[in-house]
């Protein structure tokens, strides 16, 4: 199949949700072999409402057009990364020191004193105040996908024939985090050697795309060919991420991929994306489930999820 023919399958997550029994065992086939062929797949039905994605896009184009003194006013770098604004080329991909094309802004779960796991989770989110609805928009943009994650994770572990709650209930409380990014054009910001984002793979459990406002998006195949995967409007792409490889003991790979560079003058424009990155709590114990272990393939030895996600935080250059 060319290039261009091929595809990531397409599901919807509503037959999931509510449809009937043919529906559901569907999606579950489907939405599970996809991750286990490409790492990625397509939902529609998804439930997010497309006027908040378009709300939320328009607040983050606000806070990205600001001067670079007041961006620079919400970086911290003590939370590594984990909340608030992340200036430009800072991020590599992991074994690369050339930074990313791109700034980005994070927002993550701040749970309420007295809450058991709150003390677990030391940074908390700070807000543009020259952006008003930035909070309430990115806050109801975080909950609606943290929501529609937890499904797609208990379909995920309905494709194990384990505990439908096994991997949802890790995502409980989760340190996840939704990042707003801005590639600005290549003519206003090039670095030699660098692209837009290098090929990589996700830290994470699994992660909930929003359309992107431009193309850009590639996968690597596992026959080692570069496909594009457009997120359309109406559609989230899902990946599955080095988290959930290891819980699965690389049932499910994590795939790499990248955010390529504008082929051409003419389409260097401002890209914006829109990212849900799905972590379990720190405390979280990531062992492979034990119908995955083999005498050939014993899996990688348990580790907690905040000592995994620290290391990797390190290897990309956003916690020393």
């Amino acid at each position: 199949m060319s290039r261009s023919a091929r595809r990531i399958p397409l599901v919807n997550l509503s037959h999931y949700r509510s449809g009937t029994p043919e529906e559901r065992t569907r999606f579950v086939r489907v939405f599970g072999e996809a991750l286990r062929e490409f790492g990625f797949v397509s939902v529609e039905g998804h439930g997010i409402d497309d006027g908040l994605i378009r709300r939320t896009y328009a607040d983050v184009e606000a806070f990205f057009h600001q001067p670079e003194a007041v961006k620079q006013r919400y970086h911290v770098p003590e939370f590594g990364g984990q909340r608030g604004y992340t200036p430009f080329g800072r991020e590599h991909a992991k074994n690369r020191t050339v930074g990313d094309l791109k700034e980005f802004w994070h927002v993550g779960r701040d749970l309420p004193s007295g809450h058991p796991r709150s003390p677990s989770v030391a940074a908390h989110n700070i807000w543009p105040e020259e952006v008003p609805s930035f909070r309430a928009n990115t806050l109801d943009l975080y909950r609606a996908l943290d929501e529609a994650a937890a499904v797609m994770l208990q379909a995920i572990a309905e494709y194990f024939g384990i505990e439908r709650t096994t991997f949802s209930d890790m995502a409980q409380d989760g340190t996840s985090v939704l990042r707003v990014i801005h590639y600005p054009p290549l003519k206003d910001r090039f670095v030699p050697g660098a692209v837009r984002a290098a090929e990589h793979e996700d830290i994470n459990l699994i992660t909930l795309l929003c359309e992107g406002t431009a193309s850009g998006l590639e996968i690597l195949t596992r026959d080692g060919e570069w496909i594009p995967v457009d997120t359309l409007r109406g559609q989230i792409v899902v990946d599955s991420g080095d988290m959930l490889s290891r819980i699965t003991n690389g049932v499910i790979p994590a795939t790499t991929h990248r955010v390529v560079n504008p082929p051409s003058p003419a389409e260097d424009n401002t890209r914006y994306s829109m990212p849900f990155f799905v972590h379990p709590y720190p405390e979280c114990v990531l062992a492979p489930l034990p119908s995955t272990v083999t005498p050939d393939k014993p899996g990688e030895p348990p580790i907690t999820a905040d000592a995994f996600l620290k290391q990797r935080l390190r290897e990309i250059g956003l916690l020393k």
